[in-house]
């Protein structure tokens, strides 16, 4: 038979546990929407949904819902549609479109450093062995199409001498390099690991051969930031929290990759992936809008043909909202 004191302190701990039952849902139900775009997790999916994934959207009073897009084009037409608060991807698509006058803003940039690259089967040891050869890379004005002409100026090559294959992403790119389609292709260093890259190599790393190209950027409207600046705040505060957490967290974030990604646990690019970027100082969570570098990225797309004008960058990025997350944060 239960004493008193007992069945007081059992009566106190069930009546807790039901008070704390009840919390749970009313907490999600004051939780604000935050509709975000990103792209199909990959080997960085641990940085990148950290935010998402473990609670720190939650703590800012925000649901992050994700919405996964084939690329940043597409994540930029839902952004214009209304469709997103928020999206993330390459700033290329954004410049473009602010030239033109479409309502997008820069409110931060995260991944700093690109890890592609030229990727080559070992028999090629310099760019010019790639004359009258095949590179993969994506649409036209895309990322790896700009990385490949780039890369090719700088060692006095045009892309009249080699043949530039629309592939598709990475996962795509990588399978025709390996299947012998192409002889070369632009993808990211995170499949140098696998056993399948031992007769490859990486010709020319994209770090080098594009220095100022910053890999990732979150993007807004002004429409939207104005309707919903405090959760465009808190949205921003549990992105640099998260990417903080990540980085101190190896084993924590590498999990995070695999459970998102389905990679299987024997994988090296997880780890691959978490360890390059942090030698080489990928991921800022001071989310910096670095202006220099969205000028050398613009300039080379001038260059490229692929923007008519150069636009007004100050005009593209919000600052306001960044500052204020950080100024709350402490930073």
């Amino acid at each position: 038979m239960k004493t008193p004191a007992l069945a007081t302190i059992l009566a106190t701990i069930l009546a807790a546990g039901a008070l704390a039952a009840a919390a749970s849902p009313a907490r999600a139900q004051t939780l604000k929407p935050w509709r975000h775009g990103i792209i199909a997790p990959k080997a960085d999916a641990g940085f990148l949904l950290m935010a998402a994934k473990r609670g720190f959207a939650e703590r800012e009073g925000l649901k992050l819902e994700l919405l996964e897009v084939k690329d940043d084009q597409i994540g930029l037409k839902a952004l214009l549609a209304g469709e997103l608060d928020s999206y993330e991807g390459g700033v290329q698509g954004a410049i473009a479109a602010g030239v033109r006058g479409a309502d997008v803003k820069i409110i931060g940039c995260h991944w700093m450093v690109i890890p592609h690259g030229i990727m080559v089967k070992s028999a090629i040891d310099k760019m010019e062995d790639l004359k009258g050869k095949s590179i993969a890379v994506s649409a036209p004005g895309s990322f790896p199409d700009m990385l490949a002409r780039v890369a090719l100026g700088k060692f006095k090559l045009t892309p009249s001498d080699v043949t530039l294959a629309a592939v598709g992403g990475d996962r795509d790119r990588y399978g025709a390099l390996v299947g012998g389609v192409v002889d070369a292709a632009v993808v990211s260093n995170e499949y140098l690991p696998l056993p399948t890259s031992k007769n490859l190599k990486m010709l020319v790393e994209g770090r080098e051969a594009l220095p100022n190209f910053v890999r990732v950027c979150m993007f807004s409207s002004s429409k939207a930031l104005a309707a919903r600046h405090d959760d465009a705040v808190h949205y921003l505060m549990a992105q640099s929290k998260a990417l903080s957490y990540a980085l101190g967290h190896r084993d924590e974030t590498i999990a995070l990759t695999v459970e998102a990604s389905g990679s299987k646990p024997d994988d090296p690019r997880p780890a691959y992936v978490f360890d390059d970027a942090v030698k080489v100082g990928a991921i800022a969570p001071d989310l910096p809008l670095p202006m220099d570098k969205l000028a050398w990225i613009q300039q080379e797309m001038l260059a490229l043909g692929q923007i008519p004008r150069a636009g007004d960058l100050a005009k593209l990025v919000d600052p306001e909202i960044r500052k204020e997350a950080l100024a709350r944060i402490g930073k």
